[in-house]
């Protein structure tokens, strides 16, 4: 299954543009909010140069890119935790996802209103953070308060959980993510990932500008920039409207285009890499018999059993051995049999952690 990546962010701020580049979905935009009522979801494809060049040296019937999922979730407004605009909807899709990009209005346009009647994406950024806090508060002080019912049947057992979700509590009544709250400890992440919360959601900022400010963005992109640095998270500059232009467009006129607006690759490349470092995936691959070269995502750390089941839920079950070399050292020996030959290709067993890059045969007992 692909990760979830949600679009948030508020109303008209491009969401729905930028849904339809990376996906080609051909959803309904208008410049007027809620045009996104029910989440829309489409897979985009993991653009990789690695899968390109094994694809060229094998020369398979079909090459299967890694893949994930976007969902275009409608646009937050000032009260969403209180049920304005789609609300408790909103914020239950948001919930879904494994990861969230905050698409924050860097562009002026007279046809496209904005909710606040002004473009200030931090404001923007504020807001929608204010509601994702507010949500997870009610979320935490429900807890609370179910906690505090058991614990008086139990209260030793319940005082450690007590203190940690008053902690929580408080550090949200401040305005502080859970994200932030939850790198205390192993306590205070296990807490969090429990809960489930809006705010510990890995995250990742768009700045969607107007063609004309492309590349550097503007200052309002500098300034997202610049936020988003200082907490350390990904921030991608992508002029949304251009991309869902050029996605129609043969690959070399698109990429013609680009680079005379001073882009060195798409902004969807940029935005789909940023969203996989954001989630901590890796990217290994497999060859089935010469005919089928697929790119397969796991998370950094996974062993080779866990990897194995993502190609097969009975590999994973029934898996001996997993024979791996890295994909350069597979091109320069010119081919599977020739590297094996070369003593190239190692045999490791259930402890070995996959690397970024490996192309894997896995032996299983079906």
């Amino acid at each position: 299954m692909s990760p979830q990546v949600g679009l948030v962010g508020l109303p008209n701020v491009g969401k729905s543009t930028l849904f339809n580049a990376l996906t080609q979905a051909g959803v309904a935009v208008a410049p007027y909010p809620f045009t996104t009522i029910d989440p829309n979801r489409g897979v985009a494809t993991v653009p990789d140069r690695r899968l390109e060049a094994l694809a060229q040296l094998v020369g398979p019937e079909r090459v299967t890119p890694a893949t994930v999922e976007f969902v275009d979730i409608a646009g937050l407004v000032r009260g969403s935790h209180q049920g304005e605009g789609l609300g408790n909807r909103f914020l239950a899709h948001i919930r879904e996802v494994d990861a969230v990009v905050i698409v924050c209005r860097c562009f002026e346009d007279s046809d496209v209103a904005h909710v606040a009647g002004r473009i200030d994406p931090l404001d923007d950024l504020a807001v929608l953070d204010l509601e994702l806090i507010m949500a997870d508060l009610g979320t935490v002080q429900r807890r609370l308060e179910r906690t505090r019912t058991a614990s008086k049947a139990r209260p030793k057992e319940a005082a450690g959980e007590l203190a940690l979700l008053g902690d929580l509590e408080s550090a949200l009544q401040a305005g502080k993510r859970a994200a932030f709250w939850a790198a205390q400890g192993e306590a205070e992440a296990a807490l969090v990932r429990e809960l489930f919360l809006l705010t510990a959601k890995p995250r990742l900022y768009v700045a969607n500008v107007a063609e004309e400010s492309l590349p550097d963005g503007g200052p309002w992109a500098a300034a997202l920039q610049e936020m988003a640095a200082a907490e350390g998270a990904q921030c991608v500059v992508l002029c949304a409207q251009m991309e869902a232009d050029l996605a129609g467009w043969p690959p070399a006129e698109a990429a013609e285009y680009r680079a005379a607006v001073g882009l060195e690759r798409s902004g969807l490349e940029a935005l789909v890499w940023a969203g996989y470092r954001a989630l901590d995936l890796i990217s290994f691959f497999t060859i089935v018999g010469g005919q089928v070269v697929r790119a397969w995502s796991v998370r950094r750390g996974a062993t080779a059993p866990e990897a194995a089941g993502r190609v097969h839920t009975d590999m994973e079950r029934g898996f001996i051995r997993a024979e791996v070399i890295s994909w350069q050292p597979l091109l320069q020996a010119g081919g599977w049999n020739a590297a094996r030959e070369r003593g190239l290709i190692h045999t490791e067993g259930r402890e070995y952690v996959v690397q970024d890059g490996d192309v894997c045969f896995f032996r299983f007992n079906p």
